[in-house]
């Protein structure tokens, strides 16, 4: 390696740089050169004049492109990202194997830091680097006498060739948030995914037709509502609050909205982001064609009015340095940042986005979250009901009619079930569809939760009376 000493001179150096440019390689030339080059830097003649110098004596030149400009994500990184990916790799010396899902083989990709490319009879080298604050970016270097067409030509090529292959190979993806300490460190991002593979569909849903329908048609508006929207001057943004109990399907109602639209979802963690700030970076790192989700939003925060007035009462009792380290780790997204987060300016920053809410506890929320033009559409998944209860049966045993649907629609008007408890009883058994086996497992799932029904409702009139003899005509005269 050359070391810089005293009875080494600059003169010494120009001569070595004159000679790499002339018998070295070209994939050598440019490590060489720029080592070369950046030693020279340090010589207190050049400092006065370090880029006149550089730009004289480097024939190169370099084009970044940052996954990540002001937060917001680059499309171009991207593109380009995929299109490399797809470069040969019979010649490439580092590699990387995968193995598909339901692929017995392995899927070897190009794993190499630097790669070397060629248009129209020009070469050109891609280097994959992480900036300081820990973000990866590609950088793009090409002899200066080559900057016309590689700038003009060749990174316009790059660029809709990476977008065809994504468009061809498109997979949608499920996204969730890192937490805010590790972004920039390690080279993690806001967002890291995998891909979405979930089978349900709006056909398979369990729950009343005419609802469904109504669904399904309010998306479809939405997805091709560009002209509309901008007609009204309003982003191209749709809110979704799907509320009920427990396993009524509102995970599922949000994958067969994925797989309508094929959009991908961003799964929003809450309590992983520390203030408005980091929720709004989240917005702006987020793709168009996707679904934003927060599921349980009732637990993820306390968002409701009252939660300026529980800060200043945390803040006042703080009074050791575990306290101290305790509220540092707390989140302190508010209900404003939220609100903004959805409907504000900074809501505007993406086109075609979906954002879901969901809830077991529609009681416990803001008015301000869930009014009408943030969630526009409300959707209760309730208890399972007849009609659902013959999708499940189609679904589950490819069944349209039998002697015991009316014993089961009978007593589905008279028993709060979840449609998930009914799709538990209705699954094969050992491997076998047992149609009658399984319909009478669900009988008697439905007798038996009736009669805790009906026993809970008993004690909770007489907790509500003062544990006198509840009599209902009471209530009458």
């Amino acid at each position: 390696m050359l070391m810089m000493g005293g009875d080494i001179s600059w003169a010494t150096l120009l001569v070595v740089l004159a000679s790499v440019q002339q018998f070295f390689p070209n994939h050598l030339k440019i490590a060489i050169s720029e080592f070369l080059l950046s030693t020279i830097q340090q010589l207190s003649f050049f400092q006065r004049y370090s880029d006149r110098f550089i730009n004289f004596f480097s024939p190169y030149v370099d084009i970044t492109f940052s996954q990540y400009d002001d937060y917001q994500f680059n499309h171009a990184f991207a593109a380009i990202e995929t299109y490399l990916g797809t470069k040969a790799t019979d010649k490439a010396k580092h590699l990387r194997a995968i193995q598909v899902r339901d692929s017995k083989g392995l899927v070897l990709k190009r794993d190499d830091a630097n790669l070397r490319d060629e248009y129209e009879g020009l070469a050109v080298w891609w280097a994959i680097e992480t900036d300081a604050q820990g973000y990866r970016r590609y950088k793009l270097t090409f002899h200066r006498s080559s900057r016309d067409v590689v700038t003009e030509s060749y990174v316009k090529h790059v660029v809709e060739e990476g977008k065809l292959i994504e468009a061809k190979n498109k997979k949608m993806k499920l996204f969730t948030n890192n937490p805010s300490t590790q972004w920039g460190s390690n080279k993690t991002s806001f967002w890291r995914y995998i891909d979405f593979e979930h089978p349900s569909c709006f056909q398979t849903l369990a729950m009343d037709p005419k609802k469904k329908e109504e669904i399904l048609n309010d998306l479809v508006a939405f997805s091709n509502g560009k002209e509309y929207y901008k007609k009204i001057g309003k982003a191209w943004k749709r809110g979704y609050l799907l509320y009920g109990p427990p396993g009524t399907g509102k995970s599922t109602m949000i994958a067969a909205m994925a797989n309508l639209l094929n959009y991908s979802i961003y799964d929003l963690e809450l309590t992983a982001i520390k203030n408005n700030s980091e929720l709004r970076k989240l917005l702006t790192a987020t793709s168009s064609k996707s679904i934003i989700v927060i599921e349980d939003i009732d637990c993820s925060l306390d968002l409701t009015g009252e939660r300026n007035e529980k800060e200043s009462q945390l803040m006042n009792q703080k009074k050791d340095g575990e306290q101290v380290l305790k509220e540092q780790d707390k989140s302190f997204v508010t209900l404003s940042g939220l609100l903004n987060f959805i409907d504000g300016i900074w809501s505007a920053c993406g086109q075609e986005r979906i954002i879901v809410f969901t809830t077991n506890h529609l009681e416990k929320l803001d008015p301000a979250l869930i009014r009408r033009g943030r969630m526009d559409m409300h959707i209760e998944l309730s208890h399972c009901t007849f009609e659902a209860f013959k999708i499940l049966a189609q679904n589950y045993l490819d069944l349209d009619t039998h002697p015991l649907f009316s014993e089961i629609e009978s007593l589905l008007k008279e028993t709060k079930i979840a449609p998930a408890d009914v799709a538990e009883n209705l699954m094969k058994k050992n491997r076998e569809i047992d149609i009658d086996g399984s319909l009478n497992d669900l009988i008697k799932a439905l007798k038996k939760k009736k009669k805790i029904q009906e026993v809970q409702l008993v004690d909770d009139n007489k907790e509500k009376h003062g544990n006198k003899t509840f009599n209902p005509f009471r209530l009458i005269f």
